[in-house]
């Protein structure tokens, strides 16, 4: 994969943050933990928008049937 040199700017507070997590060890420089924190961002991204199409599914599939028992005995059985 081809990797492209950027200059970034931080905060003394935000590069003071970044340096604690070198310290602590999760991390070997500072440009794994930027990819890291983009990599999360991706993430929960992807987890958003499953959740509004959930959420959009849910509100165009109508009103349940099902009581609120029912569907946390559905629930318990899935997990």
């Amino acid at each position: 994969m081809a990797t492209i040199r950027k200059s970034i700017t931080f905060t003394t507070q935000q590069e003071d943050w970044i340096k604690h997590q070198l310290q602590k060890g999760l991390y070997t420089n500072e440009s794994e933990y930027i990819r890291d924190l983009i990599r999360n961002d991706q993430k929960n991204y992807l987890k958003q928008k499953q959740l509004e199409k959930a959420i959009h599914e849910g509100l165009q599939s109508g009103v349940s049937n099902h009581s609120i028992l029912d569907i946390m005995d559905e629930i318990n059985h899935i997990g």
